[in-house]
């Protein structure tokens, strides 16, 4: 590495990428630490150099040693590069779960902190995660961050039989991470839509493109304004009213972000797909007559309890299948533990995320479920992995494929 970009790298202001609300709330922590009883990261590493508290007082520093008083009449320090690459590993390792805010003293915003902070990082060059750098150029060649066929976006899982229609208020997108990773969540997910029988239609495989997501949560955020205009203007095409996705992360961005991208209220509503479901059994659109007599675990993912404060509509779902008992994890709704799959560390820090996702698959089982439901892909994909050669296994199924099952069939 050249003197220059070292120089590039090490100085200059470290504010530029924050707004003043996160200024006031980096200023605002009293490094109380509770929020380590709550961090996922600190669970499985015991590492306090990677904890929220530690990010904090490390960028405050930063932004001290640039942007403070005293380089305001002096020369601004030039910040030990060691220090840089610590921080970018730490902020890095972070699952962007949320649970640090929810329990913050003071309430920082992290879940939408630490995305800006990553952003500093990449601006400054200091990322070298390839599976992350290389992330905007297979969106721009294929639509999706792991660079898979657009063509093969829905095919190998889009069932026969399912009517898409060519303009309709309702509209389902299905993600790349369902897509690609997850095909029995997004069968699930289109199996039932089609039984509610209310009209809805898809773009085509080539114009569904990534919701911006995984660059908004690395830091990554030139092509973010471009996908989200994109994908409004062809919904908008459509007449789309509502937007249902199963995706939390896609939800979360498009009910958060997108706006902010777009430069306007969106045209359209967004509404995870339980909320759309759970509305149609309430209406008597679908019924689920079949008994289960089986007892399910529910996994609340962080982007969509911490995030969009959906909860109870999961619950609700299960509780309406006929012989069902529904347990709870020690941690559940707005406290729910991650399972390692967030904030893109599922493809960093692999053996982290392994980690956490079998902490859910130990205590599903220690409470004698019988399956465990989730409805995130990224959860889906990780704690499926983390079950491989782990010592306790429970079958795990999506909330929608649950359900489709259930309508498909008379008799369980």
């Amino acid at each position: 590495m050249t003197a220059d970009k070292t120089e590039d790298q090490t100085a200059g202001s470290f504010t530029e990428n924050l707004s003043m609300l996160q200024m006031i709330e980096l200023d605002a922590c009293t490094q109380c630490r509770e929020c380590l009883n709550v961090c996922p990261v600190q669970e499985v590493t015991g590492n306090p150099a990677v904890s929220p508290p530690e990010k904090i007082r490390m960028f405050r520093e930063f932004i001290k040693a640039t942007a403070g008083l005293k380089s305001r009449f002096l020369k601004p320090k030039e910040i030990d590069r060691k220090l840089l690459e610590d921080f970018t590993k730490a902020v890095f390792e972070c699952t962007t779960c949320g649970a640090c805010g929810k329990h913050c003293t003071v309430g920082i915003f992290t879940q939408r902190l630490w995305p800006f902070l990553r952003k500093e990082m990449i601006s400054r060059g200091l990322v070298d995660f390839k599976i992350l750098t290389d992330m905007p150029e297979a969106i721009r060649n294929t639509g999706n961050p792991y660079n898979l066929p657009a063509e093969d976006r829905y095919h190998p899982w889009l069932p026969a039989g399912i009517t898409i229609a060519e303009q309709s208020e309702l509209a389902y997108y299905a993600g790349c991470t369902g897509a690609y990773t997850a095909q029995p969540m997004v069968k699930g997910d289109v199996s039932v839509l089609n039984a509610i029988g209310d009209p809805f239609t898809m773009l085509k495989e080539e114009d569904e493109v990534c919701c911006g997501f995984p660059l908004f949560i690395s830091g990554q955020h030139d092509m973010l304004e471009d996908l989200t205009r994109r994908l409004v203007t062809s919904y908008q095409a459509k007449g789309v009213k509502t937007l249902i996705c199963s995706c939390p992360c896609c939800v979360n961005i498009m009910t958060r972000e997108w706006p902010v991208f777009y430069g306007k209220e969106l045209p359209f509503r967004i509404m995870h797909i339980t909320q759309f479901v759970l509305n149609a059994l309430k209406q008597g659109k679908i019924r689920i007559t079949a008994g289960l007599k089986t007892r399910l675990i529910y996994h609340d993912p962080c982007y969509l309890s911490r995030g969009v404060g959906v909860i109870e509509e999961p619950r609700e779902i299960l509780r309406s299948i006929p012989g069902v008992q529904l347990l709870e994890f020690e941690r559940h709704g707005l406290n729910s533990r991650c399972c390692g799959a967030g904030g893109a560390v599922r493809k960093v820090y692999h053996e982290n995320a392994m980690a956490m996702g079998r902490l859910a698959i130990d205590e599903a089982v220690a409470k004698k479920a019988d399956r465990l439901v989730l409805s995130c892909p990224a959860c889906y994909g990780k704690v499926n992995e983390a079950m491989v050669g782990h010592d306790k296994q429970i079958p795990i199924v999506d909330i929608m494929e649950l359900i489709a099952g259930l309508l498909e069939r008379k008799q369980i």
